[in-house]
C-alpha cells in the first residue's frame, strides 16, 4: 500500500469467531511435524490456551546417544530469538521451538544405564522452529493466525517470508486445497501410519494379555515381582521412592490423527497434545503439569496419588475422601514437592521457591489424583532451558532421590520407555515455557500404539494394588483405542 507504514512483525489476524482448534488441527494435520498442544479439558488457568503448529523451519532429531541435545536446541533458540517480536495481550506462544523431550533423554543429563531392550527406537529428542503459530484463548473465544517470517532476518526478506507463509496458512485453514509442504522445509508427515508392523517376535518378551488385542511387556506376576524389588532398595535405603511402570501395545488398527481425536473426546486433559516426529506420533492426555515459566516465574505441579473413578456417585466422593485422607499418598507427593524444590533451586533465586499448594484433590475423566505447586523465579544468568536441564525428566515420574531412582527404573524395567514420562514442550522466542509431563501417553509408529503405565513404590507399597492401579490410569487410553 502506497505512503501507508507496513504493520508491525509478526503479522496477526484474527481468525473468524467460532474458530476450532480441532478443525485447525484436522486441516494442518499433513504438514510435516504437526503439533497440537490441546486445553482439551477447559479449565480458566490450566486449560486456557490451545496452539497448532507445522512445517517448522529447522528441525533437531537426536537418538539416546548421550549427546547434549539441550545444548543443540538452545543453540537453535537463541539464534532467532534476538529477532522474534512478540505481542503482548495474546497467547503465549508466538513461535519459537516445540517438541518431545523423550524420557531417555536422562541419558544425556546423567550416566544412567541403557536399559535390557530398546526394541521401538524412538528419539530422544525431536525438536522443529515453528515461525506460524495458530493460536486459541478459550477464555475470551478468540483465535489468531500469527506468523514471524523467522528464518529471514533481514528486513525485507523476513517480511516477504511472514506475508507469503501468512497467506499460505490461510489457505490451508479456510480454502478448499489439500495439505502439502509449504516454505519451512525441515521433513516430512508420517501420520499416514503406512509402515508396516513389527513383529511381536522382534519386540521384547513376556507378554501378557489381560484384555483382546492388547498385551504387555512383563505378566501380572512380573510386574509385583518388579514392586516387590523396589520395595526392597527403598527398605535397603537407596530410594524413598521409586516410579515403576509396565508397557501395553496394541496393533494400530487406523490413523494416529483419528487416534488422537478419540483419546481427547474421551479422556480429555488440560494437557493434552499431539506430535508427529514422521515415523511416530505422540497422542497424550495428560493431566500434569512439568514446568511453565511466564515473565521467569517458573511453575512446577507434581501429581502424586490416585484413585480410579466410578461411575456411582457415593462410591466416587468415597474414593476422593479415601484419597485425601491417605498417608501414603500424601507422603509421596510430599517426597516429590521436596525433589522439585531442590530442582528448582538450582536455576531460581533462594528467596523464591516456595510452596503454593500442597496435596489438593482434582478430578480428572477417568482417575483423581493429589496435585502440588511449586513455585520460583529464574535467576538472571539461566535459561528456561537451564530450567529443564536442572529438572529434567519430573521428579513424579521418576521418584526421589531422582538419579538412583533412575538407575533402579533401568534395571528392573525390561525395555526402554521412550516418550512415556518424557515432556511435549514448546519453548517462545521470549522465554515462555510449558511443558507437561507425557503420562496417559500413546506413542504411535511401526505399526503398533505404546502406551505405558505405572506408578510410585514407596515403603508401603502393595504389588497387587499397584498393579491395578496401572490398569486404572490405562482406562481412558483404552477406550480411545477402539
Amino acid at each position: 500500500m502506497s505512503g501507508s507504514a507496513s504493520p508491525p512483525l509478526p503479522l496477526i489476524e484474527p481468525l473468524p469467531s467460532g474458530a476450532s482448534a480441532v478443525v485447525a488441527f484436522e486441516r494442518l494435520a499433513a504438514l510435516p511435524h504437526v503439533v497440537f498442544f490441546d486445553s482439551a479439558a477447559r479449565d480458566p488457568r490450566l486449560g486456557r490456551y490451545s496452539f497448532v503448529a507445522a512445517d517448522p523451519f529447522a528441525w533437531i532429531e537426536c537418538p539416546a546417544d548421550g549427546r547434549d541435545a539441550l545444548a543443540e536446541v538452545e543453540t537453535l533458540w537463541r539464534k532467532f530469538a534476538p529477532h522474534a517480536a512478540i505481542q503482548p495481550n495474546l497467547p503465549p506462544f508466538q513461535g519459537g521451538v516445540a517438541g518431545l523431550l523423550s524420557y531417555d533423554l536422562n541419558r544425556s543429563l546423567e550416566r544412567i544405564a541403557r536399559p535390557r531392550f530398546e526394541d521401538l527406537q524412538t528419539p530422544a529428542l525431536a525438536i522443529g522452529a515453528y515461525d506460524v503459530i495458530v493460536a486459541f484463548d478459550h477464555v475470551e473465544h478468540r483465535a489468531w493466525l500469527i506468523s514471524q517470517g523467522l528464518p529471514e532476518v533481514e528486513p525485507r526478506a523476513r517480511r516477504e517470508r511472514a506475508e507469503a507463509r501468512l497467506a499460505e496458512f490461510r489457505r490451508l485453514l479456510f480454502g478448499n486445497l489439500p495439505a502439502t509442504s509449504t516454505t519451512g522445509g525441515a521433513g516430512k508427515s508420517g501420520s499416514d501410519d503406512s509402515h508396516a508392523p513389527v513383529s511381536a517376535e522382534q519386540l521384547a518378551p513376556q507378554f501378557d494379555m489381560p484384555m483382546l488385542g492388547v498385551s504387555s511387556n512383563m505378566s501380572a506376576a512380573a510386574y509385583r515381582e518388579m514392586v516387590r524389588r523396589g520395595v526392597e532398595y527403598i527398605h535397603a535405603g537407596d530410594v524413598f521412592q521409586v516410579n515403576l511402570s509396565q508397557r501395553l501395545l496394541h496393533a494400530a488398527t487406523s490413523s494416529s490423527r483419528d487416534l488422537y481425536l478419540r483419546l481427547r473426546e474421551r479422556n480429555p486433559a488440560p494437557y493434552a497434545g499431539y506430535f508427529d516426529l514422521g515415523e511416530w506420533q505422540i497422542c497424550s492426555a495428560s493431566p500434569e503439569c512439568f514446568l511453565t515459566v511466564r515473565d521467569r516465574q517458573v511453575e512446577t505441579r507434581p501429581i502424586k496419588g490416585t484413585r480410579g473413578r466410578s461411575p456411582i456417585p457415593e462410591a466416587d466422593l468415597f474414593a476422593g475422601d479415601d484419597l485425601e485422607s491417605s498417608e501414603k499418598d500424601r507422603a509421596e507427593n510430599v517426597m516429590i514437592v521436596d525433589l522439585m524444590r531442590n530442582d528448582l533451586s538450582r536455576v531460581c533465586t533462594a528467596e523464591s521457591v516456595h510452596i503454593e499448594q500442597l496435596c489438593r484433590l482434582e478430578t480428572y475423566a477417568f482417575v483423581k489424583h493429589l496435585v502440588s505447586v511449586v513455585r520460583g523465579e529464574l535467576r538472571p544468568e539461566c535459561s528456561p532451558l537451564d530450567l529443564l536441564r536442572a529438572s529434567f525428566p519430573g521428579g513424579s515420574i521418576t521418584g526421589a532421590p531422582k538419579v538412583r531412582a533412575m538407575e533402579i527404573i533401568a534395571e528392573l524395567e525390561p525395555t526402554a520407555r521412550g516418550p512415556y514420562c518424557g515432556s511435549l514442550m514448546y519453548l517462545g522466542f521470549d522465554g515462555a515455557m510449558d511443558a507437561s509431563i507425557l503420562i496417559r501417553t500413546i506413542t504411535a509408529g511401526r505399526g503398533w500404539w505404546q502406551l505405558p503405565v505405572g506408578g510410585g513404590i514407596v515403603a508401603q507399597s502393595d504389588p497387587d494394588d499397584e498393579y491395578r492401579e496401572t490398569w486404572h490410569k490405562a482406562r481412558g487410553m483404552l477406550k480411545a483405542l477402539v
